[in-house]
């Protein structure tokens, strides 16, 4: 395991860091815990001559803990039930997926 590896795992195992969740396949009935890392950050599109602020949920998950999340899945987080939207995309080092969201 390399060391960035083992701070990835420190990090996502810290209660101050990484949140609790519930995935769950959208084409199977498989579900399973998850631990996160919530971020909402603004995005802004443009749109002809206007550009718009809208609110977005991504989250940070361990490829060790979901090794292939689709479209369609949900995840659970506390009482809010979200959907991934797009692919997920992982980093560089191949350990964290990093999610969109939208409200279910």
């Amino acid at each position: 395991m390399s060391a960035f590896a083992a701070a990835m795992d420190r990090i996502f195992t810290h209660a101050s860091m990484a949140a609790p969740a519930l995935w769950i396949s959208a084409t199977t009935s498989e579900e399973r815990p998850i631990r996160i890392i919530r971020r909402a950050p603004d995005r802004v599109t443009d749109f002809g001559a206007g550009r718009f602020v809208s609110d977005t949920t991504v989250v940070d998950v361990r490829v060790a803990d979901l090794p292939a999340p689709r479209p369609g899945d949900m995840i659970i987080i506390g009482a809010d039930s979200l959907a991934i939207q797009g692919e997920p995309l992982r980093d560089r080092e191949r350990l964290i997926w990093t999610i969109d969201l939208r409200p279910a």
